[in-house]
């Protein structure tokens, strides 16, 4: 089952049950599915462009809790991490900071990185190869440290 099955599915289940939250947050993922399938795009959606829509509704949502937990409001954060955690449960599994520092670190080596001159080439090939994996900040925070 693709995830666009998948969140139709739920979607459903989230009616019978009437968990509202749920529902809201499926049916704006479901949105941006569409929005991706009507966009053009001559092929139907690819498990990697599903975990790109999900990367991009959860780092909305994270977005939206740091602004609101800085504008003291509480109760609009501990929502938008309700939605977040609804979110995170369709994502693969995140890899753990340690890990990626591994892995950048192999990219590093493998690439002759020396200093803050090769960040782009580090971030291009680490990306590619953690994409959907972590977040593009983790990364990025481990490239600047790895090449200062």
């Amino acid at each position: 089952m693709n995830l666009s099955d998948k969140i139709v599915a739920d979607i459903k289940e989230a009616m019978k049950a009437g968990e509202k939250l749920r529902l809201e947050t499926l049916r704006s993922i479901r949105a941006a599915i569409l929005e991706f399938e009507k966009s053009g795009a001559d092929h139907e959606m690819t498990d990697e462009e599903g975990i790109t829509i999900l990367n991009r509704a959860a780092k909305k949502r994270k977005d939206a809790i740091d602004l609101y937990a800085t504008n003291g409001r509480d109760d609009a954060a501990a929502k938008e991490q309700e939605e977040l955690d609804i979110i995170s449960s369709y994502l693969p599994d995140q890899l753990r900071d340690d890990e990626v520092m591994a892995i950048v670190k192999n990219i590093v080596e493998k690439l002759g990185a020396s200093g803050p001159g090769d960040f782009g080439k580090v971030m291009g090939m680490a990306m590619k190869e953690l994409k959907g994996k972590t977040d593009g900040s983790v990364v990025q925070n481990a490239v600047k440290e790895l090449l200062s």
